[in-house]
């Protein structure tokens, strides 16, 4: 069992809500959080709760610390429980760039811990069944995928200060929305070899993009489309998956789209039965952030394997960093990207802070 300490307790309530479903795998010692008024009604007494990182970085029953703070802190909150001898569990955007990586996984190497990545979208029944379909062989070769994440987000959820800034945020929609399905994209159609991508501010008075409509190719010659705003009139994901042999299609859910009903359809016809046999035969699966610590768990057990990788962190990085490069520059970028690339130290704009 892992001893934990959340430090964080926005979206940290939801990662407490998912550690406490798996009391047999995790213990939550402590919910941290400078404002101990709000973890005190996230933890409702299920938890102790501290005001201070520095208390579970030197306890030394701690196993893992759950970074769940903003994006402009993940790093050297990271690198401190690192350092103080804990595996780490860290929210998107791992960092805030590809050397900000570097430097992570230099720190990883020299400790020994391992940082897992938040992608909690890759877990629930319908791509435990898209894998099971890969694997009985009825997938066939990657065609074309296309990727929608049209969420609302208005003034209340810029409100809060760090949001919308290139200082606190360390970007918008490309980082913070649509990063989720963008690793989603590569999980089911592997790596991006290139990005071709246009960005713009059209909904919101701040600082970094609401909107964009991006064009991938995959390094297996598929082509997939995402296009992203954060105008909508409600939040939807949707994801279309063309393979050789089988379309898929998802629902729209936002959070968990691989906990909706999605659809599995044969290219010949004749093959759906097929199909719809090994649908059936997948059995029920933890979702989201459950299904994601419950891999997280296991890599230690008897199932390895699942789990999110540190690679698949610093490889969504390099995706944004591409998107940004080929947005300001309009040019298509190739992946992948090196220390000699413009924005391998920073995408931010000149003069962001």
């Amino acid at each position: 069992m892992k001893r934990v300490a959340i430090v964080g307790a926005g979206i940290g309530a939801e990662h407490l809500r998912a550690y406490l479903a798996l009391p047999e795998r995790y213990e939550v010692v402590a919910l941290c959080d400078l404002d101990t008024a709000r973890a005190t009604k996230v933890a409702a007494g299920r938890v102790p709760v501290v005001g201070d990182m520095g208390v579970v970085l030197a306890d030394p029953t701690v196993d893992l610390i759950d970074v769940c703070l903003p994006p402009h802190v993940h790093l050297s909150a990271s690198v401190a429980a690192l350092e103080a001898g804990k595996d780490v569990v860290c929210e998107k955007p791992l960092v805030a760039s590809l050397a900000e990586a570097a430097q992570l996984q230099e720190v990883m190497e020299r400790t020994g811990r391992r940082v897992t990545p938040v992608f909690q979208y890759r877990y629930g029944p319908a791509t435990a069944r898209l894998a099971a379909l890969a694997e009985a062989g009825l997938t066939g070769q990657a065609y074309a995928a296309s990727i929608e994440t049209h969420w609302n987000r208005g003034a209340a959820y810029y409100a809060v200060d760090w949001r919308g800034t290139w200082k606190g945020e360390r970007g918008g929609c490309i980082l913070g929305h649509a990063i989720h399905n963008h690793d989603l994209l590569c999980h089911v159609f592997g790596p991006v070899a290139s990005v071709q991508a246009n960005v713009a501010t059209r909904v919101n008075d701040i600082e970094v993009e609401d909107c964009a409509a991006i064009a991938f190719t995959m390094e297996n010659g598929a082509l997939a489309s995402s296009s992203v705003t954060l105008g909508a009139a409600n939040d939807t994901s949707r994801m279309r998956f063309v393979f050789e042999h089988l379309t898929v299609e998802s629902g729209s859910l936002p959070y968990a789209p691989a906990e909706a009903e999605w659809s599995f359809t044969a290219r010949d016809p004749g093959r759906q039965t097929e199909v719809d046999a090994v649908v059936a035969s997948v059995g029920p699966v933890r979702s989201g952030f459950e299904g994601f610590l419950e891999a997280l768990a296991d890599e230690d057990g008897a199932n390895p394997g699942r789990s999110v990788t540190f690679e698949a962190g610093r490889r969504s990085l390099e995706i944004v960093t591409a998107i940004y490069s080929s947005a300001r520059t309009g040019a298509s970028v190739s992946l992948p990207l090196g220390p000699d690339h413009p924005m391998f130290g920073s995408w931010l704009p000149e003069g962001a802070a």
